[in-house]
Order: C-alpha cells, then structure tokens, then sequence
C-alpha cells in the first residue's frame, strides 16, 4: 500500500510542474506577435551533389574532394563524387530513392548485400549510387559513392562533334 501511495503523488507532482512549465512557457508569449521567418534565415536541408542540381543529399553528407573527380567538355559532363556523412545506410538509401523521384529520376536497378548500389536514368543522365559504411560500424561514417553521366550533346540536340542532328 505504501508504494502505491509514493507511486501516485510522484506521478501528481510531475504532471503539476509539467503543466505549470506549459502554463508559464505560454502566459510569457502573450502580447508578441510572431513574425514570418525569412528564407535566407533557414539552414539547407539538402546539399546538391556537385552542379547537377537535381541529385540532393542529406546536409549531414559532406563532399570528400580529395578521392572526389569531375569532368565537363562540350558534350559530356561527369564524374565520381564521394560524400561521407553520420547517417544510416538504410535512411540514406531511403532519402535518395525519394528525392532522385522528386527530381524525375527512374530507378532502373537496386542490389544490396554488404553494400547497397542504386541505379537511375533520365533521358540523358545516367546515376549509379554506392553506399557503404565503414569499418568502425555505428561510430564510423556512411559513405556515398556517386558515379554520375551527362550527354550534354543529346540535350541539346548536337553529336558529339558539335554538329547539329537532323
């Protein structure tokens, strides 16, 4: 009986400081307007991977110049972009399928084992993602691999040589 008795004035007691922090947090707000937050005011939420502009990431993935390459001529765009990050390999394979639909990618292929590797198309882009994790496990970081093509030249309707197709 006593241990009930305790039990239940531990319980009263939180739910009056409880209600007291909200009552308080709320009578301190009266008389403030709230004023519309401006965008240059927001963190990102995303980062894009290099200047596609339509491949994101997560803002906690961060670009690994030094084993990262590019390159751009007149008619094609491309290249390896590693980023590493805190995240879950599961939650980032699950935020990249979502953005890559958001920005009219077609998944086109998906295998996983140690490794999970994505692959998407647009009519002239190719993307193949590699996530992996390191070896030091949850303390460690998330890796992304991503392997990137533009056909500069069938977007704007020229061959490889410059020329213009018929």
């Amino acid at each position: 009986m006593q241990f009930k008795l305790y039990r239940k004035k531990i319980s009263y007691s939180c739910c009056v400081l409880l209600l007291a922090g909200l009552l308080g947090g709320c009578a301190s707000n009266v008389g403030q307007t709230i004023e519309p937050i401006n965008g240059s005011e927001l963190e990102p939420v995303a980062t894009m991977v290099e200047s596609y502009g339509d491949i994101e990431l997560p803002i906690e993935m961060v670009l690994d110049s030094k084993n990262s390459m590019a390159m751009r001529t007149d008619s094609f765009q491309g290249g390896i972009h590693v980023y590493r990050g805190r995240v879950q390999v599961s939650s980032l394979r699950d935020y990249i399928i979502a953005s890559m639909r958001n920005n009219k990618w077609k998944r086109v292929g998906e295998a996983s084992y140690n490794n999970v590797m994505l692959a998407f198309t647009k009519p002239n882009k190719t993307c193949m993602v590699v996530l992996s994790e390191s070896s030091a496990g949850v303390f460690g970081k998330t890796e992304a691999n991503f392997y990137v093509t533009v056909d500069v030249a069938a977007a704007s309707r020229l061959n490889p040589f410059g020329e213009p197709i018929k």
